[in-house]
């Protein structure tokens, strides 16, 4: 008796397991692709901005 319910544990493990693999194919239709991320320029503004301010320090430590 005790075999049986070991065997169909072990059964119902292997039926669960193929169940939730073959599931998600049965669909048939892949997720679209998530869109690209957009910069509207800002932060590219900020990193020349920050560039051009570091310059002006360094050459005003230059030319004092």
């Amino acid at each position: 008796m005790a075999v049986s319910n070991i065997s169909f544990g072990v059964f119902a493990a292997i039926v669960a397991i193929i169940f939730a693999i073959s599931m998600p194919l049965a669909h048939g239709q892949s997720s679209a692709p998530a869109p690209s991320p957009t910069s509207d320029g800002a932060a590219i503004d900020q990193g020349v901005a920050c560039i051009l301010m570091l310059v002006a320090l360094v050459l005003t430590y230059l030319i004092h």
